[in-house]
């Protein structure tokens, strides 16, 4: 991988990427690819829209987190289960001052959630589940996770910060990062462009209700087989 916005350089170590995408205390990243014709997906799934460059970067920018935020529809579209730590991946975060594993948390409107995922039943950090839509959970879940009502996402997010999870990692999906755009909560976004041209049909990464433009601050741009890999900052 090379950089070529602000500095070019060539063949980008681990190191040099964590340093790039370096994350700081009480922000929140988004995190998408997309396709060059701006579609969220390829086959209903943002997998087919990866490649092996951008999912170095995913599992960089897991690295970074304390926690992954990322809504109920994702985790049952994309099949999330807790991802694989090797002693590598624990020892970077260690270095770089985290917690050996992060926290996943699910935004959940229902509650309607598959509690056989290795989110609930095999994850090594208990799972928090933000319920937003003043459903009461049931036994089995309160049970499997850490279930927080709160009313709005401005407060859901306050809750994680609250439990020290401070550097947040969305992952998606689109009415997510909408609703979070159109509540000021969102810091940068980190935005994969795919070579590929998907054609009609599929969604964009935000969905959802019209909200105001926001204004995006160029970070870097780096480059590896055609796919771009952008570091946005939202200006404000």
């Amino acid at each position: 991988m090379r950089q070529l916005l602000p500095d070019p350089r060539e063949d980008l170590s681990d190191d040099d990427l964590l340093a790039a995408y370096a994350h700081g205390e009480g922000r929140l990243r988004v995190n998408f690819v997309s396709s060059a014709d701006g579609a969220v997906t390829l086959e209903e799934k943002s997998a087919g829209l990866s490649g092996p460059a951008d999912k170095r970067v995913f599992g960089l920018l897991r690295d970074l987190a304390d926690v992954v935020l990322v809504a109920a529809g994702t985790v049952r579209g994309e099949g999330y289960g807790y991802p694989e730590f090797g002693p590598r991946r624990r020892e970077r975060r260690r270095r770089l001052g985290l917690a050996e594993l992060p926290t996943f948390a699910i935004v959940s409107r229902s509650l309607e959630l598959d509690l056989s995922s290795s989110l609930f039943i095999d994850a090594p950090v208990r799972t928090v589940v933000l319920s937003t839509g003043g459903v009461e959970p049931g036994a089995e879940l309160g049970s499997a996770a850490d279930v927080l009502a709160v009313p709005d996402l401005a407060a859901g997010i306050g809750a994680l910060r609250g439990r020290g999870l401070t550097r947040i990692l969305c992952e998606g999906g689109p009415s997510l990062f909408a609703a979070l755009v159109a509540d000021g909560l969102v810091d940068e976004l980190a935005l994969t462009v795919s070579p590929l041209l998907a054609g009609p049909g599929p969604g964009r990464i935000v969905a959802g209700s019209p909200h105001p433009a926001a204004h995006l601050d160029l970070r870097h741009v780096l480059e590896e087989d055609g796919n771009l890999f952008l570091r946005y900052a939202v200006r404000g």
